[in-house]
């Protein structure tokens, strides 16, 4: 740990750092923390945070009182968070020289913390290597950019470009598009690469000012980490170009949502080859076996990858978004597309998680299901050719209360990563959407007010 510590006091002294900004991610994706002079984060190697910071919600509500007992010290205790040195991003944006530096959390006698969500990653890939197998991951990243709105009733519009016009129409992977934004893209980028972040291209999507950035592909909790501070950075670098950048599922009405696809492999720890194909390039059966595991838990752990009740919007029809856990190669109509690839790079893209999931529990989820689907050798169903939208089979929990209720009478979940992050999990998205409940919509004042 010492020899850690030093490093990570050497990459801060070079860099002349003064502030650390300390932070864990809570259930939401939210990041929690403390900000600290940079002596008096060496000095104590670490923070303490009460454990309740794991059980807000995304309003900063906690959970039902019983739930909150049952799962937490009554006396509401500290759980110690440390320092990972693998995890440690400049803070482009701020005006003193600042670091960020996630952390992972432990109760007082060095146990992990159930309920973190970075944890509960390194459970799921914990499992992997065991087995001499490392994930391999992808995420593709789609948000939204905005007009900046101080009234959360009035709708989104579309926000200026360089031109001084607001985008019309479909402009999918349109080049002169994506360049309206080209100071906000450059500051972007120049933050990115001094934050180390492994982005690749930058692609307009189909909806107006709707954009996709590529990571290339790399470990998963790396990449799980660099997704978090790339949500950070490119709303600080829309906020600095005076507009707002959401990845919300779906932030506009009548307009594509937002998605985190995720393509995974896996590679053999001793021979750093793709165990998804066969020698003669074929796929593999552990790669069936993958497919299978996706489709018979997707279900499941749908919270994971759909967390808000907004989340669900994005699979409303006619949405642009698969709403079933078929697959097919080369078939972005499915849930569970494979793309042409040579045989090392065989892997399966997870078209399902939204934008708005926490990149933490989205990653683990999937990969979870997939190692269940090799461990218990299940059998996908046959692959899909042509269109897959209409399809009735392996369909989605339709709302957030199902998706809920299958999440937590699943006992195979219950198996793998444990009753107390099930029930925490559950609580929290359940009083989120109890308080949601209870706003009354536009909708509603427009269409009911002066007619019922």
């Amino acid at each position: 740990m010492s020899t850690k510590l030093d490093q990570l006091t050497s990459w801060l002294k070079e860099r002349k750092i003064t502030e650390v900004e300390c932070l864990i991610s809570d259930l939401t994706g939210i990041a929690r923390g403390k900000i600290s002079p940079t002596n008096k984060f060496l000095d104590e190697k670490g923070m303490r945070l009460p454990e309740s910071v794991l059980l807000q919600t995304v309003t900063g509500d906690y959970v039902e009182d019983d739930v909150y007992y049952d799962l937490l010290d009554p006396a509401d205790i500290d759980m110690f968070c440390r320092p990972d040195e693998h995890a440690v991003f400049v803070v482009p944006w701020a005006i003193e020289p600042t670091a960020m530096v996630i952390h992972d959390t432990f109760d007082k006698m060095g146990n992990p913390i159930e309920l973190s969500p970075r944890n509960l990653l390194k459970k799921v890939l914990k499992m992997y290597a065991d087995k001499g197998w490392k994930p391999i991951v992808a995420p593709e990243m789609e948000f939204y950019l905005t007009k900046r709105c101080e009234d959360p009733d009035l709708p989104l519009e579309v926000p200026l470009g360089r031109s001084g016009r607001p985008e019309t129409g479909r402009q999918s992977f349109s080049i002169d598009a994506a360049n309206e934004f080209d100071p906000l893209f450059e500051d972007m980028y120049d933050w990115c690469e001094l934050q180390e972040l492994d982005l690749d291209t930058l692609i307009h999507e189909e909806g107006p000012a709707q954009m996709e950035i590529n990571f290339r592909h790399g470990e998963a909790l790396h990449l799980a980490d660099q997704i978090t501070v790339f949500k950070r950075t490119m709303r600080e670098a829309a906020l600095k170009h005076n507009v707002a950048a959401t990845f919300m599922a779906k932030p506009i009405t009548d307009e594509p949502g937002s998605a985190m696809h995720l393509h995974q492999s896996i590679v053999d720890l001793k021979t750093g080859k793709n165990i998804f194909s066969n020698d003669d390039g074929s796929m593999s059966e552990l790669f069936l076996n993958h497919i299978g595991g996706l489709q018979r838990f997707i279900p499941e752990v749908l919270p994971l990858f759909a967390p808000n009740v907004n989340s669900f919007r994005r699979f409303l029809p006619d949405t642009s978004a698969p709403v079933n856990v078929e697959w097919g190669e080369e078939n972005r109509t499915v849930g569970l597309r494979v793309p042409d690839a040579t045989p090392q790079n065989r892997r399966v893209e997870n078209r399902l998680p939204g934008a708005d999931a926490n990149p933490y529990l989205a990653i683990a989820a999937s990969l979870l299901c997939g190692y269940i689907g090799m461990a218990e050798g299940l059998k996908p169903s046959p692959q899909v050719k042509g269109r897959a939208y209409e399809r009735r089979n392996l369909r989605l929990p339709f709302t957030i209360e199902d998706a809920l209720e299958r999440m937590s009478n699943s006992k195979t979940l219950e198996k793998y990563l444990g009753s107390k992050f099930i029930t925490a999990y559950v609580a929290v998205k359940q009083a989120e959407n109890e308080n949601y409940k209870r706003v009354i919509s536009s909708w509603e004042r427009e269409f009911l007010l002066y007619s019922v």
